[in-house]
């Protein structure tokens, strides 16, 4: 139920449907967060999506306690190097590129291009 209301959501948000793709992605994590527990990598997927729609919505600060969280939870589950780090740490980076913090937002994306290289390396 929760992966389908978060595709629902996710068709939304490509639509431009904002109020309508919210609630949806809201419901999808409450119910996420119950079923599989606070840390569990799937949830920081989730929140990486609405993270995004606040994104999209200059929402920015609506958007930065959810990127930090998906971080948290993937750091800790998968281990700091783990090349699903590398998307979160660049949406979580455009935040706060927006915000004005651009060094902050530099570090992100060195540490993502980082992951990104390693790993290429590594499926080598």
């Amino acid at each position: 139920m929760a992966t389908n209301l978060n595709n629902l959501a996710e068709l939304y948000l490509v639509q431009s449907k904002y109020p309508e793709a919210e609630p949806l992605y809201q419901r999808s994590l409450a119910i996420m967060e119950v079923a599989l527990g606070p840390e569990h990598p799937d949830l920081a997927t989730n929140l990486n999506n609405l993270a995004g729609l606040y994104r999209e919505q200059g929402k920015y600060a609506d958007a930065e306690p959810l990127y930090k969280r998906a971080l948290a939870i993937l750091d800790k589950a998968l281990g700091p190097e783990h090349p699903n780090l590398a998307a979160g740490l660049e949406n979580y980076a455009a935040v706060l590129r927006k915000t004005g913090r651009t060094s902050e937002a530099d570090n992100l994306e060195k540490r993502a291009t980082a992951i990104r290289t390693k790993s290429a390396e590594q499926n080598r």
